[in-house]
């Protein structure tokens, strides 16, 4: 499998073809998405292969993305505006080269970090008797049971990491914010007071210039 970026990200589509074109059967990337910017994403696979592309929006803005899922003759397969997260699961129609894109076109000063998952085909069989008429031994039962319950260790680790690293951006936000009305109210306070000290003495010079005049 090779995963191919492409968009108006500037290098970041080059590094993702570096970090991803190691990788068989699955790809999980984060990258940067910046303001009024457009990533694409183009797949080569076989007719009849199972899909299944999911993805969610970690930090900037409202969270949220546009997605669209082209086949090789440019029919839509998926198209989602503005979302947070989202999977979508299908099987390719035709050979050729599919394309999704994220953009982020709609918004004018946030960027955003976008994670996603793109998984082709299904993982090869453990053994590889597995599918032989003969049952699999007591082992071997166990080491596919094993195997299965790591992978779905693995992705309840990875949803736990985009959830703490989404967490940790919205309080840094808040953080942030709350600096921010802090600084705001301790200036506030202090043009307050030094008006009132300036009233105050505003008020007692009246006097004083008034009882001068009485007097004289």
């Amino acid at each position: 499998m090779l995963l191919r970026g492409y968009g108006t990200a500037g290098p970041w589509g080059w590094l993702t073809l570096l970090l991803v074109a190691c990788v068989a059967w699955a790809s999980e990337i984060t990258f940067e998405l910046p303001d009024n910017a457009k990533q694409c994403f183009y797949e080569e696979i076989v007719q009849g292969t199972k899909c299944t592309l999911e993805f969610q929006v970690i930090t900037g803005g409202h969270y949220d993305v546009d997605c669209r899922l082209e086949g090789p003759d440019g029919s839509v397969l998926y198209k989602e505006m503005k979302k947070q997260y989202d999977s979508f699961t299908f099987t390719a129609s035709r050979n050729g080269t599919y394309k999704f894109c994220f953009s982020n076109e709609f918004s004018t000063f946030t960027h955003k970090t976008v994670y996603f998952d793109f998984q082709v085909g299904e993982d090869p069989p453990l053994f590889p008797s597995e599918n032989r008429a003969t049952a699999l031994t007591q082992m071997e039962s166990a080491c596919v049971s094993i195997h299965e319950a790591l992978k779905s260790v693995i992705d309840y680790q990875t949803h736990f990491r985009l959830r703490e690293a989404q967490g940790r951006s919205r309080a840094e936000d808040l953080n942030t914010r709350v600096a921010y009305w802090s600084i705001g109210e301790a200036i506030i306070l202090l043009v307050v007071s030094i008006g009132q000290v300036f009233l105050l003495k505003s008020f007692f010079s009246d006097k004083r210039t008034t009882t001068t005049r009485v007097a004289s």
